[in-house]
């Protein structure tokens, strides 16, 4: 086991995490042949295999099982050894890795790097998922925070709003109910609706606005990319529920419209989350302290004119 490298550990949890070359290749900013290697060379010093080569998947078998754990475990440490080291240095260096679903790419960014414009010794590294995925990597502490809108109720973690995050239902501007006003909740019944994977947190908003109004409209398709939704909605091929801070582009250029339903939008909030008991490292504490007092009003100022009269940005 002497010759196994932490690059190959590394390489390995994020082959488990995607059960796919190709998704740790990108992930790892690698070539999948390169992801290949890593993984032929550990399986070669462990003398088991550790993943089943399907042919549309990629999954551990029981000894690649029991090896990620002791490589988790491995890893884990040696960035708790990171975090202690940077204490030490001070919040003006060191690395934070910051999880987000992926709606949340739409202002973070921004955010970041008006935090990086004060903190030039500190890297980041930013890690996209959607909500399951994210509260995977805060248990396997590969990520330092995390900002998602509902905190995750399976974990003993520190959540902490810091902003509005409004979700209605979008249309494209010619759709007739686009010109209309104070639309009943039940009249979505009828209409099809193109809308994210399970484990979204915009499909649990949209599920719980469903239920609570006894809808269960048609659904035209499943897809776990925003982006790719809104141009099914720009092409008028049904509506859908989305968080409005991922569509600020469009609303503001008219390519889409807010639908006015009795009772949307659904307000929820964005979290700032890290899991309570591990400490931080200086960099990560001086960021969630600039997200909860810089959040709301960075993200306010970015999407007041987008949004439309009455949604709230505060």
């Amino acid at each position: 086991m002497r010759a196994v490298t932490l690059k190959q550990l590394r390489t390995l949890c994020a082959v488990a995490r995607h059960c796919s070359f190709a998704g740790a290749a990108e992930e790892l900013h690698l070539t999948p042949p390169a992801v290949t290697m890593q993984i032929k060379e550990l399986e070669s010093v462990v003398g088991l295999p550790l993943f089943d080569r399907g042919a549309r998947a990629v999954a551990l078998t029981m000894s690649g099982e029991y090896f990620l754990v002791y490589a988790r475990r491995v890893l884990s440490t040696l960035k708790d050894a990171e975090d202690a080291m940077a204490r030490l240095r001070g919040a003006e260096s060191g690395r934070i890795t910051i999880g987000m679903v992926s709606t949340a790419k739409y202002f973070l960014p921004r955010l970041l790097a008006k935090f990086r414009a004060r903190h030039r010794g500190v890297e980041m590294r930013l890690a996209v998922g959607n909500r399951e995925q994210l509260v995977r990597q805060l248990h396997d502490n590969d990520v330092d925070l995390a900002v998602m809108g509902r905190p995750p109720r399976e974990l003993d973690t520190r959540a902490e709003p810091f902003a509005a995050h409004p979700h209605a239902v979008v249309a494209a501007p010619e759709h007739p109910l686009a010109k209309r006003h104070g639309i009943p909740p039940a009249e979505l019944g009828g209409e099809e609706f193109i809308v994210r994977e399970p484990g979204s947190g915009t499909r649990a908003a949209m599920e719980q606005f469903f239920r609570e109004h006894r809808l269960s409209p048609p659904r035209v398709m499943e897809m776990t990319s925003n982006e790719t939704i809104k141009q099914a909605v720009i092409a008028n091929m049904g509506l859908a529920f989305l968080s409005l801070h991922t569509a600020g582009l469009e609303l503001a250029t008219g390519q889409l419209a807010v639908l006015d339903v009795v009772g949307l939008p659904l307000v929820r909030r964005w979290h700032i989350i890290n899991i309570r008991g591990k400490p931080l490292s200086p960099a990560a504490e001086a960021l969630r302290e600039f997200v909860l007092e810089q959040g709301e009003a960075l993200i306010a100022a970015q999407f007041a004119a987008a949004l439309p009269a009455g949604a709230p940005t505060s």
